[in-house]
């Protein structure tokens, strides 16, 4: 973005790169985001971004609300991401004049439009107050999880949560299922089979997903929208069916993710068609899954 920047009137950009550094220039100062870091760049903030190889990653944008930390409730005062890990730019200002022109774009309505100047916007020496844009390492989350029996919501591993007027309902949640142990007794422990009211897109950043091993790379995705019926594929459920439930590590080496909304989400047609990624066979990690229901059973089932 060499003598441009944009700035969103619509809404809010979190930014999850997946590969390649982003040096991100704002009216506040700069942002170095690596992967495994996300940022958020709040409405109406003027940003550039350098890169330095081949960068990809995932943009998730909300509209009329911030993004902010989710209600711990009962887990109390410390715990999934604390506010002491988030990082907000200091103070950094550019004096350059462009004689050819800065094009500032701006995303307004759902539409860009387009204008010159002949500085650049980051002349800004100071600032103050509280609306900023930030960073987050994702390895600073404290998981909580569970420690008896039963597979927690994926509402523990919130990040951030854009929040509706609906309580306990967002617009869009950021989810992440980073290195943990397993201790769970008497259980299944992957994510169980379910449908609910949310739309669900998962992203890996590194490693391996664990309910879906071979499912997606990093850098892809996978949509599952809502009251649609998913969960573990059938080599995850054989594995865990069959394991001893000793405590183990789960997931080291990866870090996947979820953008989760109340709202149902369209898959534009570069998705469907024109980007010729689309997995058509995906449903089929499902069909190897047999019945496994004795109703006539009187004894009650063996845990490992």
């Amino acid at each position: 973005m060499e003598n441009r920047c944009f700035y969103n009137s619509d809404g809010d950009f979190l930014i999850v790169p997946q590969k390649g550094k982003l040096l991100i220039y704002t009216e506040f100062g700069k942002m170095l985001v690596q992967p495994n870091e996300i940022c958020v760049i709040q409405r109406g903030m003027w940003f550039s971004i350098d890169v330095f190889e081949e960068t990809r990653g995932y943009i998730l944008e909300v509209y009329g609300v911030h993004f902010e930390l989710p209600d711990l409730g009962p887990i109390g005062a410390n715990g999934l991401a604390n506010p002491r890990d988030f990082l907000i730019p200091v103070a950094w200002y550019e004096d350059r004049q462009v004689p050819g022109g800065y094009t500032v774009i701006n995303k307004y309505q759902g539409k860009l439009f387009a204008a010159k100047q002949l500085v650049s916007p980051f002349n800004v020496v100071a600032w103050h107050g509280n609306y900023t844009p930030y960073k987050y390492n994702l390895e600073n989350f404290m998981v909580i999880n569970s420690v008896a029996f039963d597979h927690a919501d994926p509402s523990i591993f919130t990040v951030l949560t854009a929040k509706s007027v609906r309580p306990g309902v967002a617009i869009a949640d950021f989810v992440i299922f980073p290195p943990r142990w397993g201790v769970a007794d008497k259980t299944f422990r992957p994510p169980y089979y379910h449908r609910n009211c949310m739309s669900e897109f998962m992203g890996l950043i590194r490693g391996h997903y664990e309910a879906k091993q071979g499912g997606f790379l990093p850098g892809g995705g996978s949509l599952h929208s809502a009251m649609t019926p998913h969960g573990p594929d059938a080599d995850c459920f054989e594995k865990a069916s069959k394991a001893k439930l000793a405590p183990e590590r789960i997931a080291d080496g990866t870090m996947a993710f979820m953008f989760e909304s109340s709202l149902n989400l369209a898959v534009t047609k570069w998705g469907l068609k024109t980007s010729n990624c689309l997995d058509e066979n995906y449903y089929k990690c499902w069909e190897p899954l047999k019945s496994h229901f004795t109703p006539n059973s009187r004894k009650p089932a063996e845990f490992n």
